[in-house]
């Protein structure tokens, strides 16, 4: 059963699917767009955990039906950023979840189509992160007061001028793959934030002619980060658990264009 959730204050409906559920753990495939949590730059836009916690004390059909009290997540993804998104439903599972997230294991895998092409199909970033000062809700590579980050990136498909990679952080810090790329200068697609450019067909399709009176709305109009993958312990039966979340429609549409006129 799909977790739907709402905002009447600004008329937005999500029904997100839930990928794994037992008695412990409820994972999610987060839609891109919505907030893991509230975000200090925009505190009144929605977001996830707030709409989870107003379900649950309101009753709603999907908590009830799962008798659900509690429930916080593990880790966080991007506002941007879709794919697997893991929670507890308890708080003694949730403190297990959290040592094992701070750990510096590789248990999560998130697609990014990025600008160029490396030179090595594995490479490693690592580089302190803290807050931007002078820009709010930006981060930045900060060796002096900003806190470990390291991120492994393995090439999947490459393009004539973008990359697929398979990015695994073993740190978990607020924009951290993204701020990664962009220090490497393999900036994310549709990534406005960090100075990445939006996918656009015609910059792939010879020949093409867009409308009169027309504007060219981008293959993929927000930075394409995808959790796609998360192999954990469980917290309780110590078995491996893997869990996937299914490639968004607009990253899908963007491969079969890159796969047809990008090669």
């Amino acid at each position: 059963m799909p977790i739907k959730v709402s905002s009447p204050a600004t008329g937005e409906f999500w029904e997100i699917p839930v990928l794994y559920e037992d008695d412990c753990l409820i994972a999610l495939d987060k839609p891109a767009g919505l907030p893991t949590a509230i975000d200090p730059s925009q505190p009144d836009r929605a977001n996830l955990i707030a709409l989870l916690h107003k379900g649950v004390a309101e009753g709603k059909h999907w908590a009830a039906t799962r008798s659900l009290s509690f429930i916080m997540y593990a880790h966080r993804l991007d506002t941007e950023a879709s794919g697997v998104l893991l929670f507890a439903r308890s708080k003694d599972i949730l403190a297990r979840l959290l040592n094992d997230f701070g750990s510096e294991k590789p248990a999560l895998k998130i697609v990014a189509l990025i600008e160029g092409t490396p030179s090595e199909d594995h490479f490693a970033m690592e580089g302190r992160i803290g807050p931007h000062a002078a820009r709010p809700g930006m981060m930045r590579i900060d060796s002096r007061h900003g806190k470990r980050a390291r991120t492994g990136f393995q090439v999947v498909e490459r393009f004539r001028d973008w990359t697929l990679l398979e990015c695994a952080p073993l740190t978990h810090r607020r924009h951290q793959v993204r701020l990664h790329l962009a220090y490497a200068r393999h900036r994310v697609a549709g990534d406005g934030l960090y100075g990445g450019k939006p996918l656009l067909l015609s910059r792939l399709k010879p020949g093409y002619h867009l409308k009169p009176g027309h504007t060219e709305k981008p293959l993929l109009g927000r930075a394409c980060l995808h959790a796609s993958r998360l192999e954990i312990a469980h917290p309780v039966t110590g078995a491996p658990l893997v869990i996937e979340a299914p490639l968004p429609r607009d990253l899908q549409v963007a491969l079969k264009y890159l796969r047809k006129y990008g090669r």
